[in-house]
Parts: structure tokens; C-alpha cells; sequence
């Protein structure tokens, strides 16, 4: 996206500064842009209305994000830095259950969902967007991996079962609905994909394969 009066410079992603004021400028101007994005979406996502919302000047915007495809980026990594509390029920099928069902709350919720969905949105018309929104992606499933290795401790999956890859499993039919197919989205859909994940799981999908030695 170019803005008129300011051509953008290649769009990237910033280096996040530690502490002071500098982490209460990148809280503040990644609150604006979310307000921003909610509203108006990617095509109405100004570095002028982020400046005017946040307090700080479009020059340093434009100096540490390059843009609004660098806000956009930055919100969603900023996002993936947020803790995530994860369910422990004792049982992986009820986790991933939970996980889902979280996930589809979300999205689904009125007052919930704009925010989500729109910075998705807006992290997918640019190359810098979607790499962010693949890390954010994948420090979320790193994250929820812990579900599956509690189960691996458990006994209820086989050794190596790669946790990340179960959780994906579990939450990308809903992402494949929300975003990519736009079929509607509910609660049993999201109970059906957990199943499923659960199941190829504990029959070991998703560990690491062992071939047989050749008998010659």
C-alpha cells in the first residue's frame, strides 16, 4: 500500500527496542494500529491515522516501521509474544477440544472477532504481513505443542510425536473455513477437527517413522 504524500520505503519488519520508552511507544502505536485496522481495514490503514491515534509523530513510524505493512507485521508479532493459557485436562482429545473451541469463540464472538480477523486479513496482502503471520502462526503451534508432549509423558502418544503438528492438525480446518473457503464455522465443526487430530495422534501420525531393515 503507497500513501500519496509519503511513498513508503520497502516495508519491514522492526527490531523490537527493550524497555523504557521505547516499549511504551511500540504498545502504544500497536494498540492504534489495531484500532485502525478494526476500523477501517488494510486499504484505510494510514501511518497518518496510526500517528494521530497513537500520539507519535508519522516520521518516527515511518523511521522504525517503514509503513503500515511493518504496523501490520508488528501487531501480529507483538501478539504472539502474548501468553496463551493452555488448557490440561489430563486428556489430549479433550485439550485440543478446548483449543478449538477457543478458537472458534473467538472468531465467531461479534465483539470478539473484528480485531482477529481483520489484522489476518490485513497480514495477507503483503509479503511482510504473511511472514509475520506465519511466525505468529508458528509460535502459537510451538506454544500449544505442550498439550501433546504432557500426552507423549502420559503414555497416550508414541515418543517424538511432534506436538506443534498435532495442534495444527486440530486448528487449521478452522483457519481453512474462516480464511480460505469462507464455509460457515461451528461448534461441532470445531469438535470434529480436535477428534481427528486426536485420533491420527495416538496412531502416530505425527512421530517420527521407522523403516525396516532390508533383509537381503
Amino acid at each position: 500500500m503507497t500513501e500519496a504524500a509519503h511513498p513508503e520505503p520497502e516495508p519491514r519488519t522492526p527490531t523490537p527496542r527493550p524497555g523504557g520508552r521505547s516499549a511504551r511507544v511500540r504498545a502504544e502505536v500497536v494498540a492504534a494500529t489495531l484500532a485502525e485496522v478494526t476500523a477501517k481495514g488494510y486499504d484505510g490503514l494510514t501511518v497518518e491515522a496510526v500517528a494521530t491515534r497513537s500520539g507519535i509523530h508519522k516520521a518516527t513510524l515511518y523511521r522504525r516501521w517503514g509503513g503500515v505493512d511493518g504496523l501490520v507485521a508488528d501487531a501480529l508479532t507483538a501478539s504472539a509474544d502474548q501468553p496463551w493459557p493452555l488448557p490440561d485436562a489430563g486428556d489430549l482429545q479433550e485439550d485440543l477440544r478446548r483449543i478449538t473451541q477457543e478458537v472458534f469463540s473467538v472468531f465467531t464472538d461479534p465483539e470478539l472477532s473484528p480485531t482477529p480477523t481483520a489484522l489476518i486479513s490485513a497480514a495477507q496482502r503483503s509479503d511482510v504481513g504473511a511472514a509475520a503471520l506465519r511466525a505468529f502462526f508458528a509460535a502459537r503451534h510451538r506454544q500449544a505443542a505442550e498439550v501433546a508432549e504432557r500426552a507423549v509423558a502420559r503414555g497416550e502418544l508414541p515418543a517424538g510425536t511432534d506436538g506443534a503438528e498435532v495442534v495444527r492438525a486440530a486448528t487449521a480446518p478452522l483457519y481453512y473455513r474462516l480464511f480460505v473457503s469462507g464455509e460457515p464455522l461451528d461448534a461441532r465443526t470445531a469438535e470434529r477437527a480436535a477428534d481427528a487430530a486426536a485420533l491420527a495422534a495416538r496412531a502416530g501420525l505425527f512421530a517420527p517413522t521407522t523403516t525396516a531393515p532390508e533383509v537381503n
